[in-house]
């Protein structure tokens, strides 16, 4: 082999944080990247809208592309990094195009994957081409590569993670300060935890986007981002973590998968998990991914889900193994044989609940709560009630037995309607994965 065809060149498309990340890793390592692949990995060609930036890294020498998607059809590269985001666009168009021209992919964007993947990866496996995305997922995590392959001889039959590294330090924050959401959420974007607009993040669309992905690799089921139930934290509030506390639970945001068989649960929401399982002690911007497989058991995987070097450090690792020929179905099997799995309804969901409700202190109320409960077959396990105000408003908490979604929300519908109940209810499920 001459010393030409042993280089491997990439192309890079974005150069923001994760980017500029990539870059730097891939000339700083350089050496141990050659040693450890056999083959010398070189930048090539970069794509970004400013060229004046300073971008914090050497660009001597590599050609530069303002337009991505010429760049994937033209560039002289064996690898197309798209580090641009979005779900179309430029993302999704430069990626085509660089499938189109023989260019293997690789992606850190987890709202092309969950939305194009599949399509995508149909394309790259009929021409014999990388279609790679570690980085997409819980960024330094090797979440993809761990169940894909590390897994692989395991039915996984439930799984559920920490996906968005924002979500958990607003949750962690506000759980030891005692401040609101709205305070937090504010401190987390002064410290770039958060966007300008933090919407996907907080309201769990980031999350439901990378649910989708790990569902699909788990159960060898087509992706289905909009069968993902998604629920965030705006309503989560002090007082509510308070009374977790006390019942000996931590929130969090999960995303959870499980295959029932006759279908799949994938949602993302809000959860209070008991302080002792693994999940619970994740804190801050770290993520995690907690696996349950046939054969292996419990897998928990827990690192940083974000930021310039683990998340280059995961494009990267999709690069060094196209380098060394090591091409893998994208979803862990074939694209064409993923097989549509019906997405179970979240009414059919069981489990156990949290309940908070703001009721006027008179007799008989409690005995119209319970009566509604009763009515829908719903089992009260605890009820909590500090101190007593006689003809004012008082807070109860009420946790329930393992009940049906669908039961729970027909009995709060009723007591909504009570002229006691002063608020809507607010209700919360809880999780007890080590059951």
């Amino acid at each position: 082999m001459s010393d030409a065809s042993k280089i491997c060149k990439v192309a890079v498309a974005g150069l923001g944080t994760v980017g500029v990340g990539t870059v730097r890793l891939l000339q700083e390592q350089a050496d141990l990247l050659e040693a450890r692949c056999g083959r010398k990995l070189v930048v090539t060609a970069v794509s970004a809208r400013d060229r004046t930036r300073d971008r914090g890294c050497n660009l001597d020498g590599i050609t530069w592309f303002d337009d991505a998607v010429e760049m994937a059809r033209s560039a002289d590269a064996d690898i197309f990094v798209e580090l641009i985001g979005g779900s179309d666009g430029p993302a999704k168009a430069s990626c085509e195009a660089a499938l189109a021209s023989g260019k293997h992919v690789v992606t850190a964007n987890k709202a092309l994957v969950a939305h194009h993947g599949h399509e995508m990866a149909l394309v790259a496996e009929e021409a014999g081409l990388g279609l790679a995305y570690e980085a997409a997922v819980a960024g330094g995590i090797p979440v993809i590569k761990s169940i894909r392959e590390g897994l692989a001889g395991n039915k996984i039959r439930t799984l559920h993670g920490i996906l968005n590294g924002t979500c958990n330090y607003i949750l962690t924050t506000m759980r030891e300060t005692g401040r609101s959401f709205d305070d937090v959420l504010a401190e987390a974007q002064e410290l770039g935890y958060a966007e300008a607009d933090p919407t996907f993040d907080v309201d769990g669309i980031d999350a439901a986007h990378k649910l989708a992905i790990l569902a699909s690799l788990a159960f060898g089921a087509k992706l289905d981002f909009e069968g993902v139930y998604v629920e965030g934290i705006r309503h989560i509030t002090p007082l509510d973590i308070e009374y977790a506390n006390e019942l000996g639970y931590k929130f969090k945001l999960l995303g959870i998968a499980e295959d029932c068989g006759n279908g799949i649960f994938q949602r993302v929401h809000p959860v209070m998990v008991p302080t002792d399982a693994p999940i619970a002690s994740v804190e801050g911007v770290f993520n995690a991914v907690v696996t349950e497989g046939d054969f292996v058991g419990t897998t928990v995987m827990e690192g940083r889900g974000a930021g310039g070097g683990p998340t280059a450090s995961a494009v990267v690792s999709d690069i060094v193994d196209i380098a060394c020929g090591r091409i893998t179905p994208t979803f862990g099997m074939p694209a064409k044989k993923l097989v549509e799995k019906s997405t179970l309804p979240m009414d059919s969901h069981s489990g156990a609940y949290y309940v908070r409700l703001s009721v006027v202190d008179r007799p008989g109320v409690m005995a119209d709560i319970t009566a509604a409960m009763r009515d829908h077959e719903v089992s009260l396990e605890s009820v909590i009630q500090r101190g007593r105000d006689p003809g004012a408003p008082v807070t109860v908490v009420l946790t329930m037995h393992e009940t049906s979604e669908a039961a729970i929300r027909g009995a709060l519908e009723e007591i909504e309607k009570l002229d006691a109940v002063k608020e809507p209810p607010r209700l919360i499920r809880i999780e007890r994965f080590q059951d």
